[in-house]
């Protein structure tokens, strides 16, 4: 593989702007990308994925870079070389790569190869958890938890149908699989930036993971219905509710967060859904004030929060 002095800079300084600024990966990742109008779609994806990679590997890499926070720049490179020498590539014979120990590198990784929370890069308190809360399989859980999560689209029945969208992604270059378990779910077979395509911008799809699609169906929500979902957050299984009940009914959306309610009124207003409602929840009052009243109550309550490491480490 070759390797390009420009996007690896790019990396480090996203990875700088998360480690030691604090800012969130896909904000830090999605600045980054602005800076060069050149950067075709394979660099794109070069700076994101290696990035978010580190991120994920964040105690092993440094661990083994013998690195130390806050990093400083030469810190940083050392992380990007523990991830091009453990993804099996040689090195570039670049200053920053300079005298790097590339067997000692290798060996790193030997070393902690039968430690669990070293090996999959996980504070000791969510493996003390883990292992009390799962037992054996939490091994198997965590690995999971670590594979890069696959995009899934649901298409949006209120303006399409799942043939119709695979065909209009194949003209974008876009190719993707569908499974039975998830009727309205279409799988990219490589990942791309969806979110570019006038299919996207038209409001033909969502962005959301196959687990999440089979949510709205437990409601069996039908036509005309009022139904509530209480923690809405930016609306996934709201649009899906909406699509499911044709438009035709109310759905009241609700969250604690308002800025999470206006990114759902976006979304709305893209996806053409005209019964959904949006309300803060700011006291018990709003709850008090639909008691009775609704045909349907969707509760995604938050738990422990882990599921979300396989797509934002």
């Amino acid at each position: 593989m070759r390797f390009h002095h420009n996007l690896v800079q790019a990396t480090v300084d996203a990875l700088h702007t998360i480690f030691n600024d604090g800012k969130y990966a896909d904000q830090a990742i999605q600045k980054i990308l602005k800076r060069d109008t050149r950067w075709g779609s394979r660099d794109r994806g070069f700076i994101a994925e290696t990035t978010y990679d580190i991120v994920r590997y964040k105690r092993l890499f440094a661990s083994i870079a013998k690195a130390s926070e806050p990093f400083d720049p030469q810190d940083l490179w050392r992380l990007t070389s523990v991830w091009i020498i453990l993804k099996g590539h040689d090195l570039p014979a670049w200053d920053e790569y300079y005298n790097t120990p590339v067997r000692r590198v290798r060996g790193g990784l030997d070393e902690v190869r039968t430690n669990r929370k070293m090996r999959e890069s996980i504070p000791d308190w969510m493996d003390e958890m883990g292992i009390a809360e799962l037992g054996n399989i939490w091994d198997q859980e965590i690995t999971a938890l670590n594979q890069q999560a696959s995009v899934v689209l649901r298409a949006n029945s209120l303006k399409t149908d799942v043939a119709s969208l695979k065909e209009k992604l194949v003209a974008e270059e876009i190719l993707t699989t569908t499974n039975d378990r998830f009727p309205d779910a279409l799988i990219l077979n490589e990942r791309a930036n969806v979110f570019r395509t006038q299919l996207f911008t038209d409001g033909l799809f969502e962005v959301q993971d196959a687990g999440s699609q089979l949510i709205a169906a437990f409601l069996n929500p039908l036509p005309g219905e009022r139904i509530m979902d209480a923690c809405a957050g930016a609306g996934g299984k709201t649009l899906h509710l909406a699509a499911m009940m044709e438009n035709k009914g109310q759905i009241i959306a609700t969250d604690i967060y308002q800025s999470k309610l206006n990114e759902l009124k976006r979304r709305t207003r893209r996806a053409g859904a005209h019964n959904v409602e949006t309300r803060l929840l700011e006291s018990s009052k709003t709850i008090k004030k639909l008691a009775g009243k609704m045909d349907g109550l969707l509760i995604d309550a938050p738990c422990s929060g882990l599921g979300v490491l396989r797509r934002n480490p």
